[in-house]
Formats: C-alpha cells, sequence, structure tokens
C-alpha cells in the first residue's frame, strides 16, 4: 500500500501570514492601480503580482518539502521579474540578476536541506519532520543548510547587497518585498523552530548573525542621505532583530516583530513619495542630564508593560531578559523624543504613551504565543517553541554594545569632534559609506535612461 502523502496543512502560523500577505497585496494592488496607470507594463505587472502572491499562498501552507521549495523558487522568480519590470532599464536589469544570483543560493541551500531532512526521517511532510528527533549531526548539516536559504531570503548579512541594490524597482514592487517577501526568512525560521530548539549551537548562531546585521544595517541607515536606501537598510536592520529573536529562542516574538514591520514598512514605501515634502524635527541631540534621566525612568516603566503584557518576569534571568532590555532602551529612545523640552504637558505625554507602546507590543508578542499554541496550532501546541535560552557572554556583550551604540547616537555629535579628524577616522568613514552604496551597475544616473 502506498503512503498517503499530505499536500497542505493550515495552522495558526500559516493564517498570521496568509492575512499579513493578503492584506499588503491588497494595499499596494490598490495602490498600483494608480501608481502605474499609463505604465506600458501594467498587465504584465498585476499577472506577475497576481502569480507572486499564489506562491507565497502555496509554500506558506505547504505541508510537503517539494511543494515547499517549489513554492518558494517561484515567488523569488517571480520576485525578480518585478524588480526589472522593464528589460529595457539596464540598472533595473542588472538589479534582478544580482537578486537572482541571491535567491539562488537559498534555492539550491533550502533544497540541500529537505534533502538531508528527508533522508534522515524518511518523510516529506514537513509535520511529521518537525515531530522527529533527528540525529546531531544531520540536524545540524540540515539546519545550517536551512538558516542559509532564510539568510538570502531576509538580506542579512552578508547576504544583503541585493535588497540595497534593487530600489530601482517601482516602488509598489518595494513596498510587497520589504513587507512581504524578505520576511519569508523570519516564516522558515518559526515553521522549522523545534529543530532549532533541539539545537541550542544553531539558535546561537543566528543570534551572533542578527545581532551582526541589525548593527551594521542601522549603521548604514544613519549614513544615507536619500529615501529608499534609509528605508532599505532600515528593512535590513530590522530583520537582523527578527533573526536575533529567533536565536533567543523567541520565535512567537519574531513573528510578533515580523508582522509590525510588515505593515509599518510597506506604509513607508507607499508613502515614500511625499517624504521630501514632510517637516523634518530636529531632535537636538544630545539630550541634558535631567531629560536622560527622566527618559531612562519612562524607558523603565515602558519596559516594566512590556514583561506584564507579554506574560514574562522582569528579571528572567533567560533570554527573555535581553528582550525587556531592547524594550527598555526603546522606551527611553521614544521619552527622549517627546521630551526634547521638559514641560508638564510633556511629561503626562510621556508617561502615557511609553508604557502604553510598551503594552502594546508585550500584547502583539503574548497574542502571537496563544495563536501559535491554539486550537489550529497543529505541532506547535504539543512542543512550544517559545523557549528562552541561558543567557551567556555573547548575550552579555551583545547588550553592552548595544548600549554603546545607542550613547554615541545620543552623545557623541559632531560638534564634540575635532576641527580636523584624523586619517583613520576619514577613512572608515569613506570605507562605510562606499560599502553601503548599491552595486554601480544597478544605479541609474540619469532618469533620460528610462523609457516607459
Amino acid at each position: 500500500m502506498f503512503k498517503q502523502i499530505s499536500y497542505f496543512y493550515l495552522d495558526n502560523l500559516s493564517i498570521i501570514m496568509l492575512v499579513l500577505v493578503g492584506f499588503v497585496s491588497l494595499v499596494v494592488g490598490a495602490f498600483s492601480m494608480r501608481y502605474l496607470a499609463g505604465d506600458s507594463m501594467v498587465r504584465p505587472f498585476f499577472t506577475r503580482l497576481v502569480l507572486l502572491v499564489a506562491a507565497v499562498f502555496c509554500f506558506v501552507l505547504a505541508d510537503n518539502l517539494i511543494l515547499f521549495w517549489a513554492g518558494w523558487t517561484a515567488s523569488n522568480v517571480l520576485l525578480v521579474r518585478l524588480i526589472v519590470h522593464k528589460k529595457q532599464w539596464e540598472a533595473a536589469r542588472q538589479s534582478g540578476i544580482l537578486a537572482f544570483k541571491n535567491f539562488a543560493i537559498g534555492s539550491v541551500a533550502l533544497a540541500v536541506a529537505f534533502a538531508a531532512l528527508y533522508v534522515a526521517t524518511g518523510s516529506l511532510s514537513i509535520q511529521e519532520i518537525i515531530r522527529s528527533q533527528v540525529a546531531g549531526g544531520t540536524l545540524g548539516f540540515a539546519l545550517l543548510f536551512l538558516s542559509l536559504a532564510a539568510l538570502t531570503q531576509s538580506a542579512i548579512f552578508p547576504f544583503h547587497s541585493w535588497l540595497a541594490s534593487s530600489l530601482n524597482s517601482p516602488t509598489p514592487v518595494s513596498a510587497i518585498m520589504h513587507a512581504g517577501l524578505v520576511n519569508g526568512g523570519g516564516f522558515l525560521l518559526a515553521r522549522f523552530a523545534p529543530l532549532y530548539i533541539q539545537l541550542p549551537s544553531a539558535l546561537t548562531l543566528l543570534f551572533i548573525i542578527g545581532m551582526a546585521t541589525a548593527f551594521i544595517g542601522t549603521l548604514f541607515k544613519l549614513m544615507q542621505s536619500s529615501v529608499k536606501p534609509m528605508l532599505a537598510y532600515s528593512t535590513m536592520g530590522q530583520m537582523g532583530f527578527m533573526v536575533l529573536q529567533c536565536g533567543l529562542g523567541l520565535f512567537p516574538a519574531a513573528v510578533a516583530h515580523l508582522c509590525w514591520h510588515g505593515l509599518f514598512k510597506a506604509y513607508l514605501f507607499l508613502g515614500s513619495g511625499s517624504a521630501a515634502q514632510e517637516r523634518r524635527q530636529d531632535l537636538a541631540y544630545p539630550p541634558s542630564a535631567g531629560s536622560f534621566a527622566l527618559a531612562l525612568i519612562y524607558g523603565l516603566a515602558g519596559a516594566a508593560t512590556f514583561a506584564f503584557a507579554s506574560h514574562k518576569d522582569f528579571f528572567a534571568g533567560d533570554t527573555t531578559t535581553f528582550l525587556v532590555g531592547i524594550a527598555w532602551i526603546s522606551g527611553a529612545q521614544l521619552a527622549i523624543t517627546i521630551l526634547q523640552k521638559v514641560t508638564v504637558k510633556r511629561l503626562i505625554i510621556a508617561a502615557i504613551m511609553v508604557p502604553l507602546a510598551g503594552a502594546l507590543y508585550g500584547l502583539s508578542v503574548w497574542g502571537i504565543s496563544l495563536l501559535l499554541a491554539g486550537p489550529l496550532a497543529g505541532q506547535l501546541a504539543v512542543q512550544d517553541i517559545m523557549v528562552p535560552q541561558p543567557l551567556g557572554f555573547v548575550h552579555y556583550f551583545s547588550f553592552g554594545v548595544l548600549v554603546a551604540a545607542w550613547f554615541c547616537i545620543l552623545f557623541w555629535r559632531s560638534s564634540a569632534l575635532p576641527a580636523y579628524a584624523p586619517n583613520w577616522a576619514l577613512k572608515l568613514y569613506v570605507q562605510l559609506i562606499n560599502a553601503s552604496q548599491p552595486q554601480a551597475k544597478t544605479i541609474t544616473s540619469s532618469r533620460n535612461h528610462y523609457q516607459f
């Protein structure tokens, strides 16, 4: 008798991704009807967009390794075609070639990982595989290539250049790419989270890579002078933070972050055309000692409400504490923005906004945790994927780096620098500027090079 083959599986993780991708796709489609009005490629664009969404739905719902790989690969091929948009645009064509090479690496890596898992378990069912206890050596090999596929998809360092070089694509493509497709790496990690939990060293590696990517992406973002590159490197940094949360063993927190980032980044890209007309607010750094001290207190309140709302201990003594520390820094930064001038009104606003922001993010993490352990969660209801890891040197060191970088942004201003910077500092600055630039062939230097 033949063994019954399972092709699709609906659980709450799938539902979350279907709702996110579906909603963003509808918004992008409505925006594109106006944005591409009169464009000669408008019909092919919508055809590819619909096929892209169908391919994403395919691998999100897939319970079969071959079907998952096919949907994953097809979605990336269609995304490359959307990036190119018109083959007459040489810079866009070069962007597509670069993205295709990156995705090809990820597709091959995913195939190798799936082949290893199939050989180890004898099953093509993802649900059966994540229930299995895979031998240590085979598990490490499979997770290495599975991680490689996720890193290439989510523009994690050193696979980030394709994202920064894809800015020639139409704005709707950038929106669906940054709000949807780059999140595929996070979904892949969450789908196979039970396997990662079996191998703590794999989680530590994800944490280190995510931390490095978040730091580099944020640094490159601060060095940009135009809107789209700034948003691209913001995505890189946020994807790094998402992978970092997976490395902490907090996969539901990573999924919550994935959802918030997807919605917010779609909004930012679709509104990027009017960003140049916005009035910029001078943050008046560095803050005074008094406002900074108040901000730290408010940040502590925000971290406390985050811990309470997410049902986590404030002093858990595991990697949850790292996330609470991030909430403290984020809350303090929000308070600093509000308390540029310390008035009674601003004190009240900060006292409301900072704890509220912490509570909202904590509730989202708690809500995702409940959904991933709900009646439709399947295997995830049996094996929880919110598994904090013991704190180690790498976590303490990384948090110290984050705090030091935050202090530099706040207090190390250009006015504090000598009139003539040393040569090594100038060389480092130039090297960082050059490293953050898109590949030369993907840059359109003149609007006359576009053919409408």
